[in-house]
């Protein structure tokens, strides 16, 4: 049976360098599910594959859209589930990668059909967030969907305008929309989790900002300045360091703000996987002999 397999984890667990390896012994392509690999140019604050990785094994959705394109989960799921009827005609397994975890699930579960949004009302909504903030929005959907106004973040705006997009457009709330109903796919679905002690991920977090710095992060984050507005550009590594370029804070202030938010991001990351019972747990602290072999037995 054709197979998915998808090697998850937290951020700076090791995810790209232990999938690529898994691919060259499986002979397959790579598809990214991250979020933001998935923009053109960012390419040090995301910690996307270098050229030599990406030269060892072929990898999707790194790199596919500029910044200022709009992308959601959904259209992950759809453009996913066409490449991969394509690529199972090649291979019998093929390797999804990540940490984006609405990504993981839209294709490995489904999202809810919903409407699609008039560039119009997108536009509108992004004009309105722009001169007035956040507010008026989060009012409105507090008027039109109470229920999902309750649970969702009010401190991410991308969410929040989504939603009340979707609202809009239906005509009716966007919480009665969504049946979180599984869907079936025509393939077989293996999860593997990455993770390691806790005081060794967050120490690897920490130094991979430090490289990040050196390897020209702040040059990167200096060009996209401009653009900062960009919900792709509300992204840990480049909104500290736009904080720096306004004066608000001290580029050491800014570095140690990245390390703190990676590692929350990656505290929020595993409690979202530990929800799934499907996963297999590979701790990467432990010695490494067979990893391949144990994830290779799985399929």
């Amino acid at each position: 049976m054709k197979t998915l397999l998808v090697l998850l984890g937290p951020t700076g667990v090791g995810k790209t360098e232990w999938s690529i390896r898994v691919a060259e012994e499986l002979g397959c392509s790579i598809i990214s599910a991250d979020s933001r690999q998935i923009y053109n140019g960012m390419t040090i604050g995301t910690a996307a594959p270098n050229k030599n990785q990406l030269e060892r094994v072929k990898h999707y959705f790194v790199g596919k859209l500029n910044p200022q394109d709009y992308y959601s989960a959904s259209e992950f799921e759809d453009e996913v589930l066409l490449l991969l009827a394509e690529l199972h005609t090649r291979h019998n397994t093929v390797v999804m990668t990540g940490g984006s975890m609405m990504y993981i699930d839209a294709v490995c579960k489904g999202i809810d059909d919903i409407p699609t949004i008039d560039d119009n009302l997108r536009r509108d909504l992004q004009e309105l967030y722009q001169k007035e903030g956040i507010d008026p929005i989060r009012s409105q959907l507090k008027l039109l969907d109470p229920e999902f106004y309750d649970e969702v973040d009010l401190k991410n705006p991308k969410r929040v305008i989504h939603a009340l997009e979707i609202c809009l457009m239906a005509g009716k709330p966007y919480s009665s929309l969504r049946t979180s109903i599984k869907k079936e796919r025509p393939f077989k679905i293996v999860k593997v989790g990455f993770n390691r002690d806790r005081n060794e991920l967050y120490n690897r977090i920490n130094l991979r900002v430090d490289q990040m710095i050196k390897d020209g992060l702040e040059e990167e984050a200096r060009g996209f300045y401009p653009m900062r507005h960009l919900n792709s550009l509300n992204t840990v590594g480049y909104k500290e360091l736009f904080n720096y370029f306004d004066g608000k804070c001290s580029i050491e202030f800014a570095i140690d703000k990245i390390k703190q938010h990676s590692r929350n991001y990656a505290r929020k990351q595993l409690s979202w996987f530990r929800r799934d019972k499907n996963i297999y747990w590979i701790n990467l602290s432990e010695p490494k002999d067979g990893v391949i072999q144990k994830i290779i037995n799985l399929l």
